[in-house]
């Protein structure tokens, strides 16, 4: 049977009080899509609500999996993404979330994609994020008490990053606040790509690391049959 992989992607276009336009970071879900397809997988998008995403970034649309991205298969799957509360995600071997800003709205606080990724890491399954797709992993509690990052080594865009990209815009440091609950946060210098698996629990630092999260998840799941 092929790998499956659940893509959870925000529905957001505006943050912050000054209404910046975002959404789902381009290359951030065109790379780890393309290392799922090149291993044969399965790839779906959900949504909070069902709708269609929102992408940014569409200036790296010259790169060539961005590009096949936009071109090909992955957008129009992306387009079409179902609303996740109607999501046996049991059938899926991961989930990973990308970032841009957008996910700092909505799936920040949303308990549903808290109970999504508790239920995913808890049978075992991969959970993967990417730059500020980590909000994803704040605040999810285990059956036992403890927060699933607590003690795990992961990465996320990074408080210099956000220094120089977006502060007056974002709602809080994500940095900060993983740190806050026990994550193990591994950072290089700004903007260079950067992913680490910890286990079955993989996060990449920023846009230029969204291929590495891909390739470690795929390492992790094996090639489809």
């Amino acid at each position: 049977m092929k790998k499956k992989v659940l893509i959870i992607a925000s529905n957001t276009n505006t943050i912050g009080p000054n209404k910046r336009r975002t959404g789902n970071f381009l290359p951030e879900v065109a790379h780890p899509y393309a290392e799922f397809t090149r291993a044969n997988y399965e790839v779906d998008f959900a949504t909070l609500t069902g709708e269609s995403p929102y992408l940014d970034d569409l200036e790296s649309a010259a790169d060539p999996d961005n590009l096949d991205f936009l071109t090909g298969e992955g957008w129009v799957k992306m387009r079409k993404a179902v609303k996740l509360s109607t999501v046996d995600v049991s059938k899926y071997d991961a989930i990973f979330v990308p970032g841009g800003l957008a996910p700092l709205v909505d799936l920040a606080h949303d308990e549903l994609i808290k109970k999504v990724v508790k239920e995913t890491w808890e049978r075992g399954a991969v959970v993967g994020a990417v730059c500020h797709g980590p909000v994803s992993l704040l605040n999810v509690k285990l059956s036992d008490g403890s927060y699933l990052v607590n003690g795990k080594n992961i990465s996320s865009f990074t408080t210099e990053e956000e220094d120089g990209y977006a502060r007056a815009d974002v709602p809080f440091d994500l940095q900060t606040e993983l740190t806050k609950q026990g994550a193990i946060y591994h950072t290089v210098a700004p903007w260079q790509p950067f992913s680490i698996a910890d286990g079955r629990l993989v996060t990449g630092q920023n846009p230029a690391s969204g291929k590495g999260v891909g390739e470690k998840i795929v390492a992790i799941l094996g090639p489809s049959n």
